[in-house]
């Protein structure tokens, strides 16, 4: 997509505010996101790297509720171009939306454009206690290594290192099965998937489990959660011959600091027997509400991610990224983005940074 094309997009999505959707009835409801952002940068260390990008990604989702206890739920994603993808010199994605390569011919599975088709029982054990199982074609994000305040493509950061842990490996968009069950302030939640990997051309069992607290203080509400993770051994060995698993662990923890602030961190690890992008991670950020200046629909946030010690061929990654969402309209909203990467690839000594600027405009109904 050339810029001019994305700029005309972000117009579109401008005078489409009032464009909304709702529960259709009492068991019928449409959700979704409409987004289009635009991305330049300006690379050190990689010749011709300089350009500019855009991408517009939509993703319906539609939900069928028969009774309290069942749900029937089916998600889409569409997109036009890949934004700074296909010309970043980086091992990390600017925008972790799901771009038109992903949404084509998903994990190399053959199938396009259906991202999840799940369905979903809850079982009400006692008040404030529930058991829920779900089966189908899931996203395993949806369930691991959540964040209060770096999450969210759309509406937070755009870098996919503060989107999820680039120490772990959720996978999303398999067929598989979710287990959660929630006890008040604690919850539970295991994970299996079936996982279709283009980089192997196979397919490998995944297995994640996490254990989250819901702290309440009178400072505000934060979550404190422990992500494992592991796989089979069907994935390529960093030796270079024979096959081998991966394991991870990831924490992550965000706090309300008042009304009008809160902070966020990640730290995880993983094993190096397979090949890995990165070892160690640690991230962590903060976010300003915009009550704080008169704004309640606005958010500002800052994040960093160090990243370091794989075996692809990256030595160490250092991520710096800072928005200001305004919102404007209950649904719509505009994001100025700017993000600053330096990586330095293994064994070669040289180094490669960027200044990324983006516009995003995200309607979500």
């Amino acid at each position: 997509m050339n810029p001019g094309r994305s700029l005309t997009l972000l117009l579109l999505l401008g005078a489409s505010g009032t464009t909304a959707a709702y529960d259709l009835d009492e068991h019928w409801s449409v959700t979704g996101v409409l987004a289009g952002a635009l991305q330049c940068q300006d690379v050190s260390g990689a010749s011709d790297a300089d350009s500019c990008r855009g991408a517009a990604p939509v993703q319906p989702e539609f939900s069928f509720r028969p009774d309290e206890a069942n749900e029937f739920a089916i998600k889409l994603g569409f997109a036009a171009g890949n934004a700074l993808g296909p010309v970043s010199p980086f091992s990390v994605a600017l925008w972790a939306a799901d771009l038109e390569d992903d949404v084509r011919q998903v994990n190399g599975t053959g199938r396009s454009h259906l991202l999840t088709a799940w369905y979903r029982h809850t079982k009400e054990l006692a008040p404030g206690r529930s058991l829920s199982l779900t089966a189908g074609v899931i996203d395993a994000a949806d369930y691991l290594d959540e964040n209060a305040y770096a999450n969210d493509e759309y509406t937070q950061f755009m870098n996919a290192a503060l989107v999820n842990g680039p120490s772990g490996f959720v996978p999303s968009y398999d067929a598989g099965a979710a287990i959660e069950w929630r006890a008040g302030v604690w919850s539970l939640r295991g994970v299996y998937t079936d996982v279709h990997s283009v980089e192997s051309g196979g397919t490998h069992d995944y297995f994640g489990v996490q254990g989250s607290y819901r702290l309440r203080s009178p400072l505000g509400d934060g979550e404190y959660r422990l992500v494992l993770q592991g796989t089979s051994s069907d994935l390529p060995a960093a030796s270079g011959a024979g096959e081998a698993a991966r394991r991870a662990w990831i924490v992550s923890a965000d706090q309300q600091l008042g009304e009008t602030v809160g902070v966020w961190a990640r730290v995880g690890n993983q094993d190096d027997a397979a090949e890995i992008e990165f070892e160690w991670l640690y991230s962590g950020g903060v976010a300003l509400l915009g009550k704080a200046w008169g704004r309640p629909a606005d958010d500002v946030g800052v994040g960093i991610v160090l990243a370091r010690g794989g075996n692809l061929g990256t030595e160490e990654l250092r991520v710096l990224e800072g928005y200001y969402r305004a919102g404007l309209t209950d649904h719509l909203a505009v994001t100025a983005d700017l993000q600053y990467l330096w990586e330095e690839p293994a064994g070669t000594g040289g180094e490669t940074s960027a200044w990324i600027a983006g516009l995003r405009i995200t309607l979500a109904y």
